[in-house]
């Protein structure tokens, strides 16, 4: 295997050279053939090839931006559905105007029900001591406690008298 060498021995030459035995010309054909022919040089190869892959590129970002768009006009669509659905939601329920009307028709008729009634002797009498003692006694009120604790059974008196009314 390592017997022989692989380079020629000096004097010896492998390659093989054609010689033509006449001139070499070229036919008129051939001569008109190369110059109409459209094959390119590297450079302008190179420029088709870069306006080959920008019309691809191009191509492919169109086809994401109509996906894009559609993906987000679907989200538009759910969106404007769900708010469609919460707007029926509420319609079907009281909406912020009926809920107003109905608090106000309320209020009317508490200020209605409100009759303030002159308080009786013995709970106006028990008022008027506690306020008494504790205008004299401003630094100790603690020392009014009788006083309260009169008030106290009076209004107690008088609740029980009102609920015996409204319970018959």
């Amino acid at each position: 295997m390592g017997a022989s060498s692989s380079k020629a021995v000096d004097g010896q030459s492998s390659a093989h050279v054609w010689k033509p035995t006449g001139p070499v010309g070229v036919s008129q054909d051939v001569v008109e053939r190369l110059q109409g022919n459209s094959e390119q040089s590297d450079v302008s190869r190179a420029q088709t090839l870069e306006l080959a892959v920008q019309a691809r590129v191009t191509e492919e970002l169109k086809k994401l931006e109509k996906g894009e768009s559609a993906a987000l006009k679907a989200a538009y669509q759910k969106a404007s559905a769900e708010d469609e659905k919460k707007l029926q939601e509420e319609t079907d329920g009281k909406n912020r105007h009926t809920v107003s009307k109905e608090v106000e028709a309320l209020r009317t008729r508490l200020d209605k029900r409100k009759q303030l009634r002159v308080l009786p002797d013995s709970v106006e009498r028990a008022r008027a001591g506690v306020l008494e003692c504790l205008r004299d006694n401003d630094r100790r009120p603690l020392n009014c406690w009788q006083e309260v604790e009169n008030f106290r059974e009076e209004v107690r008196r008088l609740e029980k008298e009102w609920v015996d009314r409204v319970v018959r």
